[in-house]
């Protein structure tokens, strides 16, 4: 299991701290559940946050490539590769969560 402790300060923990953050002021009452607001769905959050985790990492992937050629400094390359490195660790400490949690529905009992 990852150790949130280790990447809280990443930008993206960051990121979807903000966007949680805008989520708080949800519907006023179970009428308007159904119902999302300018922010949009969690579901649609969620999605976000993958498509830019997939695009962090190909933009680390194509900074590496561009270091191996040498259009990029090495700078460049490590800070590519550990906001990639970082992406990779919530995804999958998000990914963990997310099947602990439907491992536990599966186990109520009805």
């Amino acid at each position: 299991m990852t150790d949130f402790a280790a990447i809280r300060s990443s930008v993206a923990v960051q990121s979807a701290y903000g966007k949680s953050q805008k989520l708080q002021d949800g519907p006023a009452s179970p009428a308007d559940l159904g119902k999302t607001g300018p922010e949009g769905s969690f579901a649609q959050m969620v999605t976000d946050a993958a498509s830019q985790a997939a695009d962090t990492v190909r933009a680390g992937d194509k900074t590496a490539l561009a270091g191996l050629s040498g259009q990029a400094g090495i700078q460049q390359v490590v800070e590519a590769t550990m906001a990639m490195e970082s992406t990779v660790r919530v995804s999958v400490a998000v990914r963990d969560k997310f099947v602990e949690a439907y491992q536990d529905i599966m186990r109520m009992q009805i």
